[in-house]
């Protein structure tokens, strides 16, 4: 790994392997579960007006 850049701090690497480390526990090596990622399931968005006729449409 000597050569390529730290993804976490801006110097090379230096292989201490806090990259791999799990966010929830220290003492364990990250196994990419996911845990640590706050991310909703779904998305929404609040609309106001739907212009069918584009001669209604003014841009404010």
């Amino acid at each position: 790994m000597l050569g390529e850049k730290c993804v976490l701090y801006d110097r090379d690497c230096i292989e201490c392997m806090e990259c791999e480390t799990c966010d929830l526990d220290p003492k364990k090596i990250c196994d990419n579960c996911g845990k640590c990622i706050d991310f909703q399931d779904v998305a929404s968005i609040k609309i106001d007006k739907i212009y069918t006729n584009p001669a209604e449409y003014s841009e404010e």
